[in-house]
Order: structure tokens, then C-alpha cells, then sequence
């Protein structure tokens, strides 16, 4: 298998259109038709995790967060960004990053954190807005059911549990062909009248590309009228953090003490206790701040992050707990999910969980 065809393994379960504008997604270093030896996922790339690779004989790594997120003007060594580059480059090794499209996908970072927490009923905090199309074309009678069955097979008209989703209005559709042009029906210099249907149907911004090529391939005419469409419908499968509920209600220590075990948590920093039972619990790992009032909104008990400020633990203005259990605490378990996922799709590969660590952060 060559670096492309595992990157599109990945992309199928958190695809990059779905990464935060701000973000440095995709693969960062090297040659995409490279064959791969094997792969070495890991939540950051750091030097040691490029030497484990080699001792691995693994050339991808897949790392949640990027080693390369601002521009490189220089490539010197003389930091560790700069340090890793050129050791994976000297030795032929592949960087890939997935970093907020994971972040965003339905079964992603945040998934693993519930998973782990024992919480269902799980539901997006933040759902991603502009990323639904509607599409809309126009099909002769005769042909709709080989159209509307290639673009459903391509994606199109999935909603939510539900898939072949769509909307169909029969009408007469005109147009006079030039002397360039090669009808499918009528003739050159004459207006014909057709008797077609309008379908719409939506789909993820993801696929676009894909449904597009399914329409223009099974369609019959030359020139295939349509147009695509970015709808304001919020999609609940795609976004930020995730809220659901645990089994059954426990006391505010008591979820602290599960999630400080569950979660491998040196300390937990925390608002304000409300002296209340937690039942509803919100989490989005890593830096999530952005989050608090989407938390509050939901009518969470208990918002599990990272890396919150002092003056954010105010926000929960006795309206709910604020745990913060560390940036690397609540993102360590990515690394399984991708692991698990790449064995799944390629059971036969070599596919190797980094045992490198890449905490920055120490307690005393």
C-alpha cells in the first residue's frame, strides 16, 4: 500500500474538508506514492517518535496533532520543529496529520472520551455549520431512476439513519442546440421541450467532488444542468465536543474521582462545586474554553477540558462544574481509536501503537 491509499483510509473515517480553518492538516512531509513498510500512529511527532519509527521500520507516522502548523521559512535544526523535519525527510519517513477533522468527526476525539467515560446518549456539543449541499439537476423521465441511483450510491441523500433521501418534481425542461454542440434528443438549430424531473438531494461538503463525478457520468446529456448549494441545516453528526449521560446520577466527588481514574489524570482543576448530582456531562478534548457557554446551553453538570485560564473558570457562573484534566489527558486515548480503526480496514499491515512519550507537561 502506498502513503495515499492509508491517508485515504483515514480520510474516510475524519475527512479534511471537516478540519478548523486554522488548522495544518493532511500529510505534512513526504511523497504520497511511496510504498508503506508500516505505520506508527502517535499523538505527536517528536524526535524520539521518529526514532521509533525507524527502529519499527515504519515510514508514516500518523499523528493527531501536526508537527508543522505555522509556515517554515527556514529549515536549520534549530528547534524541534525544524529537528524533526529533517531527521524524517533523511530517513524517507512520512508525516500525516489529522488533528480537527478527527476532532470534528461523529466517532472521533470526542467519542474516545465518552467511550471511556461510560457515557451514552452522546450527542454533538457544537454541530459544524456549512457543511451540508443540497444539489439540484434535471433529469429526462427515462433516465431518472440510473441517475438518482448512481448519486445515491455515491453518497447522496444520506441523512442522519437514513439514506435515498430525496425530492423529486416533474416539469418540461427546453434548449436549442448550436452547430458545436451533440444533442441526446432533439436537433441542432431547434428548440426542443423534454419531459424531466427535478431532484434534489443533499450531501456532505466532503463528497462533493464524488457526487458531481456520479451525475455527470450517468446522466445522458451533454451538458448536464445543475447547481450545488451550502444549506444553513446544521449537521449533528460533524463538530466540536460531545455531551451524553452517565448511567446513573453520583455526586460531584464521585465523578471527579471516576474521571481522574478513568482518564489517567495526574490532578483535576475544577470550578466551584454546586453541590448538586451529575448525571449530563459535556467533553471536548484539548484546549476547549470556546466551549464553556455551549456547555451551560446543553444543561451539563460537569464540562470536561483542558487548558482553561483563570479567569475562564468564572464562566461557569454556578451554573455548572469546569474540570480541567490537561491537554494530553484528554486527547492520549486518539491514538488508540486510530490504531484500532487502521487494523479494522487493514488487517494485514503493520500497524504499530507509539509507545513514545510525548507529554510535555510533568507534576510534582
Amino acid at each position: 500500500m502506498t502513503v495515499k491509499d492509508i491517508t485515504h483510509i483515514l480520510e474516510e473515517f475524519a475527512p479534511l474538508t471537516y478540519a478548523e480553518d486554522f488548522d495544518n492538516v493532511g500529510l505534512l512531509v513526504g511523497n504520497a506514492s511511496n510504498e508503506v513498510t508500516g505505520v506508527l500512529v502517535t499523538l505527536d511527532t517528536l524526535e524520539n517518535v521518529v526514532d521509533e519509527a525507524i527502529a519499527k521500520k515504519c515510514n508514516l507516522i500518523v499523528s493527531f496533532h501536526p508537527i508543522i502548523f505555522g509556515g517554515l521559512k527556514k529549515i536549520t535544526g534549530k528547534n524541534y520543529v525544524e529537528r524533526v523535519v529533517i531527521k524524517a525527510i533523511k530517513n524517507d519517513i512520512a508525516i500525516y496529520s489529522n488533528h480537527t477533522a478527527l476532532d470534528n468527526a461523529r466517532h472521533g476525539v470526542n467519542t474516545k472520551i465518552c467511550e471511556v467515560l461510560g457515557l451514552s446518549n452522546t450527542q454533538i456539543l457544537i454541530p459544524q455549520k456549512n457543511t451540508i449541499k443540497k444539489l439540484t439537476t434535471y433529469i429526462p423521465n427515462n433516465n431518472l431512476e440510473e441517475v438518482k441511483n448512481a448519486l445515491f450510491k455515491a453518497g447522496a441523500g444520506d441523512i442522519g439513519n437514513y439514506s435515498d433521501c430525496s425530492f423529486t418534481v416533474e416539469g418540461n425542461g427546453t434548449y436549442k442546440a448550436n452547430s458545436d454542440a451533440n444533442p441526446v434528443k432533439g436537433s441542432i438549430g431547434t428548440t426542443h421541450t423534454e419531459n424531466e424531473t427535478m431532484l434534489t438531494c443533499v450531501f456532505g461538503k466532503n463528497e462533493e467532488s464524488t457526487i458531481i463525478k456520479a451525475l455527470l457520468s450517468s446522466h445522458p446529456y451533454e451538458e448536464v444542468a445543475y447547481d450545488v448549494q451550502t444549506i444553513e441545516n446544521t449537521n449533528q453528526n460533524i463538530g466540536m465536543g460531545m455531551v451524553g449521560e452517565l448511567d446513573k446520577e453520583v455526586s460531584e466527588i464521585e465523578f471527579l474521582d471516576h474521571l481522574k481514574h478513568k482518564m489517567n489524570a495526574k490532578l483535576v482543576r475544577h470550578s466551584n462545586f454546586l453541590n448538586k448530582p451529575v448525571k449530563k456531562v459535556a467533553v471536548l478534548g484539548g484546549s476547549g474554553s470556546f466551549a464553556i457557554g455551549s456547555a451551560k446551553a446543553a444543561g451539563a453538570d460537569v464540562f470536561v477540558t483542558a487548558d482553561l485560564k483563570y479567569h475562564q473558570f468564572y464562566e461557569a457562573e454556578n451554573q455548572i462544574v469546569l474540570a480541567d484534566i490537561g491537554h494530553f489527558e484528554t486527547e492520549q486515548f486518539t491514538k488508540n481509536l486510530l490504531v484500532d480503526y487502521l487494523t479494522k480496514k487493514i488487517p494485514n499491515f503493520a500497524i504499530h501503537l507509539s509507545e513514545s512519550i510525548t507529554n510535555p507537561i510533568n507534576y510534582f
